[in-house]
């Protein structure tokens, strides 16, 4: 794996060890295999990454991501100030709908949860803030890659899991670049096989507000606390 170049050695190579582990636990000899890192520095690393919470260790000894990046991951969302653009928003697609909503943005080949409000049903779809999901499954994922829809909204039913039906609809920004993805989920037994009949215009409308909100904030005079840029 090429390692980012920062100028700052230690950090590229702890984040080069990071980015592996990411992508699934490793072994110490499997980082020092796929990071090209001499033994000795992986270890090294991989010790002070766990030291500050950013690596854990499993039983059988491989690391894994430490759980200190959950937190750092949901303060990372929560500045975002798109997030508290639409959270009003957000909130009132629960209420109405009755269901999980998610606001995603896209981060490379992922998409990015930067909001979640939970259903107050037992049985509900949980997506933690911070959670990467990928872009190719679920109707979100098809919003930020920019498929589009006569209606607005997009559905789909039991692709990203079994069970689980979505639709989603797009945040634009004020020169209709695609910002963000507002979308509602939950089980297929409450939102049905046409989940875009129940629930696909109220996820347009809270898609409008945010987009709404997100343009009064670029008028003059508007506060900068609710700028779309990341």
């Amino acid at each position: 794996m090429e390692p980012t170049v920062s100028g700052v050695g230690v950090l590229d190579k702890s984040f080069c060890v990071l980015a592996l582990v990411a992508e699934g636990p490793c072994s110490l000899a499997e980082l020092v295999e796929r990071s090209s890192l001499s033994r000795a520095t992986a270890h090294r690393l991989a010790l002070a990454l766990e030291t500050h919470g950013l690596l854990r260790r499993l039983p059988d000894g491989r690391f894994a991501l430490g759980l200190h990046l959950v937190a750092l991951g949901r303060a990372s969302a929560e500045q975002f100030p798109l997030s508290e653009a639409a959270r009003p928003a957000l909130t009132e697609l629960r209420e109405a709908t009755g269901e999980s909503v998610q606001l995603y943005v896209r981060d490379g080949s992922n998409r990015v949860c930067i909001l979640a409000l939970e259903s107050p049903h037992g049985l509900r779809t949980i997506v933690a803030v911070g959670a990467a999901l990928p872009l190719d499954l679920g109707s979100a994922g098809r919003v930020l890659l920019g498929e589009q829809a006569a209606t607005g909204w997009l559905q789909t039913v039991g692709e990203r899991e079994a069970g689980v039906a979505s639709v989603s609809a797009a945040v634009n920004g004020q020169h209709h670049e695609l910002l963000a993805a507002v979308s509602v989920s939950g089980p297929i037994d409450r939102l049905s096989r046409s989940p875009g009949k129940r629930y696909g215009p109220a996820v347009l409308q809270a898609a409008n507000a945010i987009q709404a909100v997100l343009l009064a904030s670029t008028q003059p005079g508007a506060s900068s606390s609710t700028s779309p840029s990341p």
